[in-house]
Formats: structure tokens, sequence, C-alpha cells
């Protein structure tokens, strides 16, 4: 296609066809719109693999304190909860922490902050493992005694 041609393609003046060269009508051979991709059923989604060995990690931004409730749905699901308080007016959030503080409580788990108005929360079964330099063994990998 020559550049005259391209640029009235581009401005809308002449019909473009030169696209069309490039498809394949084999291609889209059996492909109706309902049809939908399967996969196989011996593959396992990972999200089941994940919730099967207790792996799993929830995270939830409320907007309000009705959102609490998925926090507290989670939770007695034993799932970890990474709890976002960042976007919620601070009235709302304090009550949202007071309602995990209730809920870890009544449950015998644990919270912690991450950061400014981020919580963990985590179940009585999971242990938090602490990445403080001060925590590392006095034997490790970059002892340079």
């Amino acid at each position: 296609m020559g550049s005259v041609r391209k640029a009235s393609a581009w401005l809308g003046l002449v019909d473009d066809n030169d696209d069309e060269r490039y498809y394949d009508d084999d291609y889209s051979e059996g492909t109706e719109p309902g049809d939908a991709w399967v996969t196989d059923p011996r593959v396992k989604v990972a999200t089941d693999v994940a919730e099967e060995k207790g792996r799993r990690i929830g995270t939830v931004t409320p907007d309000s304190f009705r959102d609490a409730r998925a926090i507290g749905e989670l939770f007695r699901e034993g799932v970890p909860v990474i709890m976002n308080l960042t976007a919620m007016e601070p009235a709302d959030a304090k009550r949202v922490v007071d309602f995990a503080a209730g809920l870890i409580f009544g449950l015998r788990g644990s919270i912690d902050r991450v950061s400014n108005r981020v919580f963990l929360l985590t179940p009585a079964d999971t242990e938090i493992i602490s990445g403080e330099a001060g925590s590392h063994r006095s034997d490790g990998f970059f002892n340079q005694s």
C-alpha cells in the first residue's frame, strides 16, 4: 500500500482492506460466540489446592463498617486476613479495629499492625515469623566473624 493510500486510510477517506490478508478463514472455524474454553478436568485449580492445604490469606479493604462481615467470615474459616483500613474514615476504621479485636479475642487469634492502618489478623493455629534483623541466628549465612 502506498503512502498516499495509507494516509487516506488513516484519515478515513478510503477503506483500509490491507488487514484482511493476514486473517486465515480456517483459524476462525468452529468457534461460536457461545463456545467456552474448557479446562482439562485433570488439572486442579490453584485455589482448590490452596484451600485444601490451608494456604490462603484474605485481603479486605473495607469502605465502611458494613464490610466488616467479610473480615469475620474469612477469619472464622481459619484464613489469615490482611485488613487495609486506609480507604476508611477514622471513626469507621476505629469501629472495624474494635470489631477485629473482639473477633480475635473470641477465636483466640492475634492481631498485628503491618503499617499505618493495615493489620494482620491470624488464627490461633498460625505462627508469625518475624523478619527483623535482630531475630536472625548468629550462625547465619552473613556471619562475618
